[in-house]
């Protein structure tokens, strides 16, 4: 049994679609809100955190209403055309608001403005979770490590697309100085890059034929799956695979306050504590993201080999171990150094290490016919984290010291290793290979 790599990276055209705009909302939306509109940093924060606070309610939500949807396009492609097709619509409306109230300002302007974007929103969370559930929905699920370490890669592309273009679309030397840059032309951009690329998936990926085929496989492999039945034919979860379903998403909450702590306040936290400009914490972050990028792949073959859960424990065990080196090295030294960069680079890896394993472990424990569910949950849980640590963290620094970050990311990390301990279910065993299949890989 061979991943399909070139599906999988088609199938991949969602994420990537989706880290695109992400990459662009993150980077442009404040400035907008803050330099256009002139709003309070706490206000335009909380605009900010809304994306997360939606997140909790509609990933869930409209992952399982495409698990019980059928379509002669599939059950997942609607959402994913739909809430791309609304979300580029609303992506060009914002920017002529933005201008718009530039040169005349109004309140009504700036509350259409984020109606727009609150509507924005709400279309992308319709298709995140259907997006991403595609790729188990068409991959045999002792492959889905392997592919889900493409679907991060493209993920990560995406992002990258993104960037290169708004650097050379605003240069520093073409922005500076200016009272208001129009963005319409980086937002028509953006919304090209979804565009086209969930214009390829659509008509590339068989999406009903796929699912078909991987749910014929899987039937030939009963072992695969962990549901029973209950006795009214329908398919129920034992209680000790619903116990290690708790565990895990519990592991992904906490392994994302602590891994999102260190990138919400890092840069913050470098200027507080070391006396250092932004450039060397984005440096930092930078090589961190690198780190991951050039580790999913390898990483998803690691975990073909030894396994999704010792593969999750040894980045656990090595982010937590960076994290408490970071540490000594913020407040031991008074400048960043190669030292950091290094553990920074090692965060990137055990980041991936984690992250690559963690969904395909979900919707391991789940049927086929519950995948968009199951994948609502990982949602819910590490969305939930990420709208808690920002808060937490922020407090801790502000009323105990700005030195506690790194702890307080390293503890939470730790304590991911404890309840991981207690997940017994969602691995998938490597398969001995073979007569002549044993040869197959060789070439790779």
């Amino acid at each position: 049994m061979k991943l399909d790599n070139k599906r999988t990276v088609l199938v991949g055209l969602a994420f990537l679609s989706i880290c695109a705009f992400w990459q662009m909302y993150d980077n442009v939306v404040p400035l907008i809100l803050t330099k256009t509109f002139h709003l309070h940093e706490t206000f335009s924060g909380a605009i900010m955190a809304a994306d997360n606070i939606l997140a909790l309610f509609l990933l869930p939500f409209f992952g399982t209403l495409s698990d019980r949807t059928d379509t002669r396009i599939g059950k997942r492609t609607p959402y994913i055309l739909g809430g791309t097709a609304a979300a580029v619509i609303m992506l060009n409306i914002l920017p002529l608001l933005d201008n718009s109230y530039y040169a005349v300002p109004s309140a009504w302007k700036m509350a259409a403005f984020i109606i727009v974007l609150g509507l924005m929103l709400i279309a992308m969370g319709t298709y995140r979770s259907p997006a991403v559930a595609l790729m188990p929905d068409v991959t045999p699920k002792p492959l889905r490590s392997k592919a889900n370490a493409i679907i991060n890669l493209m993920g990560a592309v995406g992002g990258i697309i993104y960037l290169a273009v708004a650097a050379v679309m605003y240069p520093n030397s073409k922005v500076q100085g200016l009272e208001h840059v129009n963005y319409h032309p980086l937002f028509l951009v953006v919304a090209g890059i979804m565009a086209v690329s969930v214009a390829v998936l659509f008509a590339t990926v068989r999406e009903p034929q796929l699912t078909a085929e991987n749910q014929a496989l899987e039937a030939e492999h009963p072992e695969w799956n962990l549901a029973e039945d209950d006795g009214s034919g329908n398919e129920v979860l034992p209680s000790d695979v619903k116990r290690s379903l708790g565990f895990l998403l519990a592991s992904i909450a906490l392994w994302f306050i602590g891994y999102n702590g260190i990138t919400t306040w890092f840069t913050t936290y470098v200027d507080k504590v070391m006396g250092q400009g932004l450039g060397g914490a984005s440096t930092c972050l930078l090589i961190a993201t690198a780190g991951a990028i050039i580790s999913y792949i390898p990483i998803g073959n690691l975990a073909s080999k030894i396994g999704r859960k010792k593969t999750i424990m040894m980045g656990i065990v090595l982010l937590a171990a960076c994290f408490l080196g970071g540490f000594f090295l913020t407040t031991a030294f008074h400048s960043i150094n190669a030292v950091m960069f290094v553990v920074f680079a090692l965060v990137g890896f055990a980041w991936a290490a984690i992250n690559v394993n963690s969904l395909p472990m979900v919707v391991e424990m789940c049927r086929g016919s519950d995948i968009g569910k199951f994948t609502g949950y990982y949602y819910t849980a590490s969305m939930a984290a990420q709208v808690v640590t920002p808060i937490l963290a922020g407090f801790l620094m502000r009323n105990v010291s700005y030195k506690v970050l790194f702890p307080y990311a390293a503890l939470f990390v730790a304590l991911s290793f404890l309840t991981m301990t207690r997940v017994k279910h969602g691995d998938a065993a490597p398969e001995a290979k073979r007569g002549l299949e044993a040869f197959e890989d060789m070439d790779d």
